[in-house]
């Protein structure tokens, strides 16, 4: 290698970086990505479940009851709230202010004394994970109570005093499968994809190939540009939806107890946002490249990792909840599994649908924006 080699790479090797600072997408691609990734997957992901809210229906006041539930207070994973009566604890599970119900019958002490105590323990089944997670946390911290009462007393731990027999019950979903919560996340993931990742891509070729600027020039408006443009992807979004219905009802079995009325009109404002994110990406870079990575990073990405599809989103550091409670997915994904599993909460049902109509708003005024901006 001569000096002539050297003195050609290094002219190259500066054009390039040139050229790198010149593309400020690119650059933006290559540092944001990372970083955001790193910042998901290493403060964003976790498998454990911290104070899961548990709601205790004491039917025995006994001291022996008590000690129980001091027990369960000793355990860094739940925390329980003592309740008055079973119609309480029930209300906040509806709510979903409380993932389990435990229950003590009024016999408990006596039974336990016995050897053949029972208790009851119904667990929120929305997340199987997180329901067989919640159940061992209790069998745990039930048996670790039994084994401290034993040595309090200076009896030697037998089996009448350690038999604690859990009942247990599982709502929302009775088969216990993660199919059934799965596939619900799964619709929010394909219906992002669909409306905010193809439409921005297919929408940035179109500023590539200057075909939008060939209408702008026309007497046709950008709002009728815009809604020309959204009503095929909403056409596509709603046909992948029903096939995505009739897979989870016919082919994974999993049941609808809410209105499906309700899943199709809950479905129609979250697809609006997702077709409002992919025009505003689209028309603020204009570049298939840059608006292929920016919806993956802004929608996809988050939809999967924080929306709570496979993680409990209440497990996470406070500042990934709150990027989490930001993002419109969460909310789709929230009503969407009620929907499916629980049925027409209303609460649960009105909150999220007012929030995705807000976001709808903000989303598709910001795109009409940032278009007629263009045009000027």
């Amino acid at each position: 290698m001569n000096g002539g080699f050297w003195r050609r790479l290094l002219a190259l090797t500066r054009k390039e970086v040139k050229q790198l600072l010149r593309d400020r997408s690119n650059l933006m691609m290559g540092i944001a990505l990372p970083l955001v990734l790193i910042l998901i997957f290493g403060y964003g992901l976790s498998f454990d479940v911290k104070n899961a809210p548990v709601a205790v229906v004491m039917e025995d006041h006994s001291p022996t009851a008590n000690d129980m539930i001091a027990g369960l207070r000793l355990s860094p994973y739940l925390a329980p709230t003592v309740v008055d009566s079973m119609h309480d604890a029930e209300n906040l599970m509806l709510a979903r202010k409380v993932d389990a119900i435990l229950r003590l019958p009024s016999d408990f002490s006596r039974r336990l004394g016995l050897g053949d105590a029972h208790v009851q323990l119904i667990l929120h089944g929305a997340d199987a994970n997180t329901s067989r997670t919640i159940q061992g946390y209790v069998q745990s911290a039930l048996a670790q109570s039994t084994v401290v009462q034993a040595d309090r007393s200076g009896d030697t731990p037998s089996p009448a005093v350690g038999s604690v027999h859990l009942e247990q019950r599982l709502w929302f979903n009775e088969a216990n499968t993660s199919t059934w919560f799965l596939v619900p996340g799964l619709i929010v993931l394909i219906t992002t994809l669909v409306g905010a990742f193809l439409t921005a891509l297919v929408m940035a070729r179109e500023w590539e190939r200057g075909t939008l600027e060939a209408l702008f020039v026309t007497p046709v408006r950008p709002l009728e540009i815009l809604l020309a443009k959204i009503i095929p992807y909403f056409g596509v979004g709603m046909i992948g939806l029903l096939m995505c219905l009739v897979a989870a009802r016919f082919l994974f079995d999993v049941p609808i107890y809410g209105s499906l009325w309700l899943i199709l009109l809950v479905s129609v404002f979250y697809l609006f946002v997702a077709l409002g994110i992919g025009l505003l990406i689209s028309a603020v870079t204009k570049n298939q490249f840059t608006a292929s990575q920016l919806a993956l990073v802004t929608s996809f990405m988050p939809a999967l990792m924080l929306s709570g599809f496979i993680y409990d989103l209440r497990n996470m550091p406070l500042a990934v909840q709150v990027v989490g409670r930001v993002l419109p997915a969460t909310h789709y994904m929230e009503v969407l599994k009620s929907l499916f599993l629980a049925g027409n909460l209303w609460p649960v049902i009105l909150k999220n649908c007012v929030i995705l109509i807000g976001y709808a708003v903000v989303v598709l005024a910001a795109a009409r924006m940032k278009t007629r901006k263009l045009l000027e």
